[in-house]
């Protein structure tokens, strides 16, 4: 399936996309997945968590303001997900931050089968247990070859790892792709990751028995959205209302692979 026909049969078919996401990015991340045709739900109470996700085309788990009864939302959402069949997608934002992020990312990892992990550099390295330079949520500091760690996490957790950066990462532990493009200004807005997160989930619902296309067509997807929109852009203010207007008409120009390669 070619990016043009998975973006149209994702704005035909609007899957709805569960979020537990944080307080920060909520707002944007939902215009973010409306305006891309997809259907927001924003639902992180335990006491309704698992039936959203049950009737969900994905639940995606974003832990960027972290509480318990959050943890606990989460993991209600994501065995119900798996129970009926739905993409989960984990979004482990400065899980090296501190103990209680990284042991909740974790935990989280072993009682959900999660689909897909969209992190940066830090939040990977975390998760694999190496040392690594965070800068709280950020992506920081490190030596570790990247790919070989996120090819090591997507099989420890079987499962897709996509690291993002000014060179995507994807992986499902046997076939690795790299993806560039994009723009800097796309770092200087809070939420630009979380939404990628939530995009890749709606992509995911349309996967097809093809979830490593799937993903790797929605980070192209989004970095040449980030393209477009600083093309018309003269600071990170009105540089997000672009990108919504990017994510919003993309599907009317040409998608390219964007420096995607099979490795």
């Amino acid at each position: 399936m070619t990016h043009q026909h998975l973006v149209q049969q994702l704005r035909e078919q609007q899957p709805l996309v569960h979020c537990i996401t944080n307080i920060v990015v909520a707002n944007f991340q939902a215009n973010g997945l409306l305006a891309l045709g997809a259907s927001p739900v924003m639902a992180d109470a335990v006491e309704e968590a698992a039936e959203i996700a049950a009737i969900a085309s994905c639940t995606v788990l974003n832990i960027g303001t972290l509480k318990q009864h959050t943890v606990d939302a989460m993991l209600l959402a994501g065995k119900s997900a798996n129970e009926y069949g739905v993409p989960v997608v984990l979004d482990p934002v400065g899980a090296g931050a501190t103990s209680f992020r990284k042991t909740s990312v974790l935990r989280i990892l072993e009682e959900v089968d999660v689909t897909l992990i969209r992190c940066n550099a830090g939040e990977l390295a975390a998760i694999a247990g190496v040392q690594w330079q965070a800068k709280g949520v950020d992506a920081g500091e490190g030596d570790a070859d990247l790919t070989a760690l996120a090819e090591q996490v997507a099989k420890n957790h079987h499962c897709i790892v996509a690291v993002t950066g000014v060179r995507d990462i994807v992986t499902d532990g046997q076939e690795t792709i790299h993806i560039t493009g994009g723009h800097p200004l796309m770092s200087r807005i809070t939420g630009s990751g979380c939404l990628l997160s939530s995009v890749a989930g709606a992509f995911l619902a349309m996967a097809a028995g093809k979830p490593l296309e799937a993903v790797a067509t929605a980070l192209t997807f989004y970095k040449q959205a980030g393209e477009i929109a600083a093309a018309q852009a003269s600071g990170p203010g009105d540089f997000q209302t672009h990108f919504l207007n990017a994510l919003y008409a993309l599907d009317k120009q040409d998608i390219h692979q964007n420096g995607g390669a099979i490795v």
